[in-house]
């Protein structure tokens, strides 16, 4: 007798991602984000309301008030009104003004509750979404995450939000790239730098990955989460909002995550903060970043970035930021490893000079959502006690799978292997050694030696078998490469030809 086919369910998130995605209909991913996204939050803090609100109405006796504000700011819980709470939505799902009621509960969460002023999405009566479709997803949302009741209704609610802003950031593609930093990049930044306790910075925070990972890190090792306390800074309005919310939904303070619309080089909202960890994904490549403005800047010690380029800017920007113990782990376009353009091959070799870089990192392609530019890590540490005159190189480009045609993820297996060699190496342990093909620990003579050049192939060699070499893979990251070089080659032609066009006006 032939053996039944064993049926495996699907997670939860998948399956309610499913289930709201066919109700999405004709709007756009990149509309229909901020619906789905603010009602998981409007759900998540009616749980955490209502569960403290029943524990109140438990204590009256001895004197307590469920509908004290009082009570639940001391609890760090946010007060949701009579006409916000789920079950009064729930309540009035079926009713033709439901869109009107949502955004309603929205503007009054924000007056109840100073720390979201002006996050809150009030895009639920807008004429090209459904009334009936949307009163199918509040019931979705508030019947699907109830099922699991192993786990806590708002863990699960956090666990969610995140899930979906993975999936509809690759469902807008190169839009949803700005706001999101894939979950496996971050996860490797995060095992690689172990953000125990401190400060940690991210003054390009998008929809606020690097500190969520950084919560979720501390809790799985047995950290305290008040030890950590985080700073960020988005220009981007729209994207702050979903850092806000996605932190707040996870219980992290983010009081000190900032927006204003000049960014982070213009209007540093953070001046004065000296972080213990630095963790960012700035925009690789950025030409408009206002350089021109910032020629005298006290953060360019190493060199003067070019107007035309931010990466070392950024460099510059987090290493300023550092405090004399601190370190940094950031993604940078590839060609910061060998780019000479502008002073930039004057400032990488200040940095390596100063013993400031400890490791670099080779990332596969296809990785990042936004582009197809090849991407590395880097990794700065202040005031080094050990392996000091030696940067490590790690060459991961083989490493991950493809979850779709065009996105590749490194597995968890791929971020342990880079994780643990990194702290092996870091710690002078015995076990540490270099492997063909995938790490080596190089002394800075020998990288001055190839004119201060960083990329890891360089150092690291071939694997010893190249037996599953995939050629179609290595084609299209050399072409990607090569599309970049070019893309430089223009920008540099373009800028020497205003050049001439100002010498001859002036002439």
């Amino acid at each position: 007798m032939a053996k039944k086919k064993e049926v495996v369910e699907e997670p939860l998130e998948k399956q309610l991602w499913k289930a709201a995605d066919k109700l999405r209909k004709n709007i756009d991913a990149a509309e229909y984000k901020h619906v789905v996204l603010g009602l998981i939050f409007l759900r998540y803090i009616s749980v955490s309301f209502e569960q403290l609100y029943d524990e109140l109405v438990r204590q009256q006796a001895d004197g307590a008030d469920p509908e004290d504000r009082e009570e639940y700011a001391a609890e760090n819980v946010f007060y949701v009104p009579a006409n916000a709470r789920w079950s009064y939505l729930t309540d009035n799902a079926k009713n033709p003004q439901i869109g009107k009621f949502i955004d309603d509960a929205m503007d009054e969460i924000e007056r109840e509750n100073k720390s979201l002023k002006g996050v809150l999405p009030k895009v639920f009566s807008r004429p090209n979404l459904d009334p009936t479709s949307l009163g199918e997803l509040i019931d979705l949302i508030g019947n699907s995450t109830l099922q699991n009741t192993s786990t806590k209704s708002a863990d699960l609610l956090g666990h969610v939000f995140e899930y979906f802003l993975g999936e509809f950031a690759l469902a807008e593609g190169k839009k949803g790239g700005q706001f999101y930093t894939p979950r496996s990049v971050v996860e490797l930044l995060v095992n690689m730098l172990e953000p125990y306790e401190g400060r940690v910075l991210d003054p390009c925070c998008g929809s606020g990955g690097m500190f969520v990972q950084s919560e979720k890190f501390v809790k799985e090792h047995q950290g305290r989460i008040e030890n950590i306390s985080v700073y960020g800074q988005e220009s981007n309005q729209t994207t702050w909002r979903l850092c806000k919310m996605n932190l707040a939904i996870r219980g992290i303070d983010a009081s000190q995550v900032k927006w204003n619309t000049e960014g982070s080089f213009l209007n540093d909202a953070h001046r004065d903060v000296k972080a213990d960890y630095v963790l960012a994904n700035p925009p690789f490549n950025d030409s408009d970043w206002s350089g021109d403005q910032l020629r005298n800047d006290a953060r360019w010690q190493y060199g003067v970035p070019p107007a035309g380029n931010a990466n070392f800017a950024w460099i510059q920007h987090f290493i300023y930021h550092l405090a004399p113990s601190g370190q940094a782990g950031f993604v940078l376009a590839k060609g910061s490893l060998t780019s000479k353009t502008g002073g930039e091959g004057e400032i990488r070799k200040a940095l390596i000079d100063k013993g400031l870089i400890a490791c670099i990192v080779n990332l596969p392609a296809k990785l990042f959502l936004n582009t197809q530019i090849p991407a590395c890590l880097w990794f700065v540490t202040r005031n080094r006690s050990k392996r000091a005159g030696e940067i490590l190189f790690i060459d991961a480009r083989n490493k991950g799978h493809l979850i779709n045609r065009r996105t590749r993820e490194l597995s968890e297996e791929d971020i342990q292997e880079i994780a643990h060699t990194y702290h092996l190496w870091k710690e002078e342990s015995a076990e540490y050694q270099d492997i063909a093909g995938f790490c080596a620990s190089v002394p800075v003579s020998r990288v001055a030696e190839l004119d201060y050049v960083l990329t890891p192939g360089r150092y690291v060699g071939l694997p010893e078998e190249e037996d599953d070499f995939n050629f179609a893979e290595r084609f299209t990251t050399l072409k990607a490469e090569f599309e970049e070089q070019l893309k430089e080659e223009e920008r540099l032609n373009k800028v020497i030809l205003e050049n001439l066009g100002k010498i001859k006006i002036n002439g």
